[in-house]
């Protein structure tokens, strides 16, 4: 049996019979359209009408606008980067090129691909995001910021060359769902951005290559919906991108099929995806971040429209608003739990603009801003552009009156002390769905930070194919601030997107009241992600003496254990016994702290090994840099408890 039919066969088993079924007619329907390939309605007298309202570009702050018109020079240029690829074919890009391995995707039916084998196609994740065209809404934003044609211009060259070069369900661009979203979003607002121009309803309305992708792309998102225990961050990106879609390009005999279609599908996965709390289900703070802009680009599209939204929309995304409000650190970073892969709904901005202020900043103009959020002081171009689509509408609810720092059912406690130390504490379910798709084996966890600088750093993602040793590794127990056990994951896993058990944690003590008198936040929790054997963590933060205090116990029969520590890349450590000296610099200033670590545990320092992979720390997709990890090792009999404590100094 091939590993690729192991994989199958675990994958089936976290199925249920409706999405088996679900999936059955999948098969049916791609098999019947490799031969049935119909051609787009014919349209007349279209006219886009989802316009900005006038006076928005005016409204763009200028240090904003002077970011977009940088990066879109930069593209002009041909220069990009992407996953830490740098590219300087922009200009005239190969669509199907993979710039990181040298591969060129197959051409053929879109279905027949092998889009997860990376010797045959090359990192697809390189090849798929240049075709999310989130880089021609840059340039379109450019153009409508300083009104030079030249950027439209190269716009529609590009699209020109894209429709020509994928025609409907041929090649590697036609797969995958979440990417036709974000590709029909991101026409949207390429159209949206170039209005004005002379040559945009040549371009677009009067085109007809133009209106066959629009059509092909809304068919196959009706048609291939994410599914049971796929219906995660992908099918909010599919719904999101359907809704623009069918209102912005509402030209065809089924957009209003589409249309009600999708705001239904957005409507029950939004609510399905979140917690009551507002923190996604995923656990992974990077998609929390997605689906909250997916979300809020849609409903700006349906208040274009005059589409009526079901407010169940609206208070899901304020609740997701709040949580993200609650959770960041004191530089504006949410926690670094679960996959990340850079993903954006929409992207707008130049470098430099802080994604997380930005979509606080477009929170506060959207709902209104809580007494109790951090103060955002950046700039961005989103937050007016979707603060002129989206109507202002009153929501009953009640909001948080201070700042939440323990969400129950995410398992997620933030402690808070002097300096900005921050400390997440991962108490929660082990992902979302029966895969967990983009779940670490991360229990009881711990991250912290000290003015934003990671100190003790979950270490990122890093991959997701084609490298399945750095992937094991990043998503691995060992692979974060937790104990492992007899050298195993807490939860078991069965593909690089796949967890076949999941260890069940729960919170047992959640103390976080205020520091600021100097007292002292605890928190508990345990899981049983080892057979016979229960790992049970107690952290305390006590701000008079700036010091974090974590205590691991390990009820059960003697077992090996490994407890790591990962520190940030900026931190240089000095480890001498069980005693570790970390120094680092923020903004001119020295700083350190004293880790001062198990006794009964063997202490050693790794940084940038690969045989196998230990000592990383991932700031982005595709991106790693070495980093000092602290392993110890020992053994546990459940008799005394290995007591770990970390002293903030100057």
């Amino acid at each position: 049996m091939t590993m690729s039919a192991v994989w199958y066969l675990r994958r089936l088993s976290r199925m249920g019979p409706r999405e088996v079924g679900g999936r059955a007619g999948d098969a049916v329907r791609r098999r019947r359209w490799r031969s049935a390939r119909p051609g787009c309605p014919s349209v007349t007298g279209a006219r886009f009408t989802a316009v900005l309202p006038a006076g928005t570009i005016a409204a763009v702050p200028s240090d904003a606008a002077k970011r977009l018109v940088a990066d879109a020079d930069r593209l002009m240029e041909g220069h990009a980067e992407y996953f830490g690829v740098s590219r300087d074919d922009l200009a005239d890009p190969d669509w199907w090129y993979d710039p990181k391995t040298g591969r060129r995707a197959p051409f053929g039916y879109a279905f027949d691909v092998p889009y997860r084998d990376e010797d045959a196609v090359g990192d697809i994740k390189q090849i798929w995001e240049l075709s999310r065209h989130q880089y021609l809404t840059v340039l379109a934003g450019a153009y409508a910021i300083t009104g030079d044609e030249r950027y439209a211009e190269r716009v529609a060259e590009h699209l020109r060359s894209w429709w020509a070069a994928n025609p409907p369900l041929r090649g590697v661009h036609w797969i995958s769902g979440i990417e036709l979203g974000i590709r029909l979003l991101s026409w949207v607002w390429v159209r949206r951005l170039l209005d004005g121009w002379p040559g945009v309803t040549e371009l677009f309305e009067d085109n007809p290559v133009a209106l066959n992708q629009i059509w092909h792309h809304q068919r196959w998102l009706a048609a291939f919906p994410s599914r049971g225990s796929s219906a995660n961050n992908h099918v909010i990106a599919e719904a999101a991108g359907q809704l623009a879609g069918a209102c912005a390009f509402g030209w065809f005999p089924s957009s209003a099929r589409w249309r009600a279609d999708a705001l239904r599908s957005l409507e029950r996965h939004l609510r399905g995806n979140t917690f009551a709390s507002g923190l996604n289900r995923e656990l992974a703070s990077e998609y929390h971040g997605l689906v909250l802009e997916l979300g809020l680009a849609a409903v700006a599209e349906a208040d274009a429209a005059d589409v009526p939204v079901p407010p169940s929309i609206r208070l899901v995304l304020l609740r997701m608003t709040d949580a993200l409000a609650a959770i960041v650190d004191s530089r504006l970073r949410p926690p670094r739990q679960g996959d990340a892969d850079d993903g954006h709904g929409l992207i707008v901005d130049g470098a430099g603009t802080d994604r997380w202020a930005s979509l606080l900043a477009t929170g506060d103009a959207v709902f209104g801003r809580r007494d109790w959020w951090p103060d955002v002081t950046g700039t961005d171009v989103r937050t007016p552009l979707l603060a002129a689509l989206v109507k202002p509408t009153e929501l009953s609810v009640t909001r948080p009156a201070s700042r939440p720092a323990h969400f129950p059912d995410a398992g997620l406690t933030i402690l808070r002390g002097p300096e900005g130390i921050w400390c997440r504490c991962d108490g929660g379910p082990h992902g979302f769905l029966s895969i967990a798709a983009h779940a670490h084996a991360d229990a009881l966890s711990v991250e912290v930070r000290h003015d934003g600088v990671d100190v003790l750093a979950d270490p990122g993602t890093f991959c997701y194919h084609g490298q399945p040793e750095w992937r094991q590794y990043f998503r691995s127990t060992l692979g974060h601030n937790t104990l492992q056990v007899d050298g195993a994951d807490q939860s078991v896993s069965g593909g690089p997107f796949l967890w076949t058990r999941h260890a069940r944690s729960r919170v047992l003590v959640a103390d976080t009241a205020d520091t600021s008198d100097g007292g002292t936040a605890r928190w508990c929790a345990e899981h049983d992600g080892y057979q016979r054997t229960v790992h049970r963590r107690r952290v305390e933060l006590t701000a008079a003496t700036q010091e974090l205090k974590v205590i691991d116990e390990v009820r059960g029969p003697r077992r090996a254990v490994r407890l790591a520590f990962h520190l940030g890349p900026a931190i240089v450590a000095d480890l001498v016994g069980n005693w570790a000296v970390l120094t680092w610099t923020r903004e001119g200033e020295d700083r350190f702290a004293v880790l001062d670590l198990p006794g009964q545990l063997r202490w050693q320092a790794h940084r940038g090994e690969s045989d196998p992979p230990l000592g990383w720390y991932s700031a982005g997709f595709g991106r790693k840099e070495p980093a000092t990890t602290l392993i110890g090792t020992g053994f546990a009999d459940g008799t005394e408890g290995f007591t770990t404590v970390l002293r903030f100094r100057g």
